[in-house]
């Protein structure tokens, strides 16, 4: 299987301040990896320097075939265009319907047949179970789909990898485990899936790899071994 993210002694900081050191982290086509941590403990930080947003200070970082050290600035969207990203507090846009919110995201990446767009629109919120949702105001939605809209955004464009940062955390524990359902039903179609956690929960319900974040360094560790966080 192709090495999608593959990092070696990488070192990354924040502010001057060392975050995270000694990184050295792969994941392949189709596999799921927990980050777990407290919060505070890089995890965040770590899949920001995924896309860009936080720098590599030092090491070698390469993501969907990006070289992170010498990436020029017009190519980092197209290296997050081969991505999506789950977000905690979802961004959705408040002043437009679903659909509208979609099609957004498909003009900013280039999409031109609005008859085309809509029916992958469609195609997609069918894939989250979202299908009558489309012309609702995201402030009609429940919490738990507004979070099946954003995983739909992510999916938007074919992404090799998704990145899920703490998408339950605004979440009840019922709904929370139908969005991690999603999420690893998501990864056995062939999509890498990255999720931010600080619930070890998750991690037993939904076995895949785990990397433990604690005093700025990354460890694997087995589903029988997860501390409390």
């Amino acid at each position: 299987m192709p090495e999608l993210i593959q990092y070696n002694n990488v070192e990354i900081c924040h502010a001057e301040q060392i975050v995270l050191r000694d990184v050295n982290f792969s994941i392949q086509s189709g596999e799921m990896v927990y980050f777990l941590g407290r919060i505070g403990s890089g995890k965040s930080s770590l899949m920001r320097s995924f896309y860009a947003d936080m720098p590599i200070e030092s090491g070698e970082a390469n993501v969907l075939g990006y070289d992170l050290n010498t990436i020029k600035r017009a190519k980092i969207p197209y290296l997050r265009r081969k991505l999506g990203i789950v977000f905690q507090d979802f961004q959705l846009l408040i002043d437009r319907n679903i659909e509208e919110n979609l099609l957004f995201v498909l003009e900013a990446t280039g999409w031109k047949d609005k008859r085309v767009m809509k029916e992958h629109i469609h195609t997609i919120l069918a894939q989250v179970d979202m299908s009558n949702k489309a012309y609702k105001m995201p402030h009609q939605l429940s919490g738990g789909e507004q979070q099946r809209i954003v995983i739909a955004r992510a999916l938007l464009n074919s992404p090799e990898l998704i990145l899920a940062d703490e998408p339950t955390g605004n979440l009840d524990m019922t709904t929370g485990e139908e969005i991690m359902d999603l999420l690893y039903s998501i990864s056995k179609t062939g999509v890498a899936v990255i999720v931010s956690t600080h619930n070890p929960v998750w991690p037993k319900q939904f076995p895949a790899r785990n990397i433990q974040f604690i005093n700025g360094y990354l460890k694997e560790i087995p589903t029988d071994q997860l501390p409390d966080f």
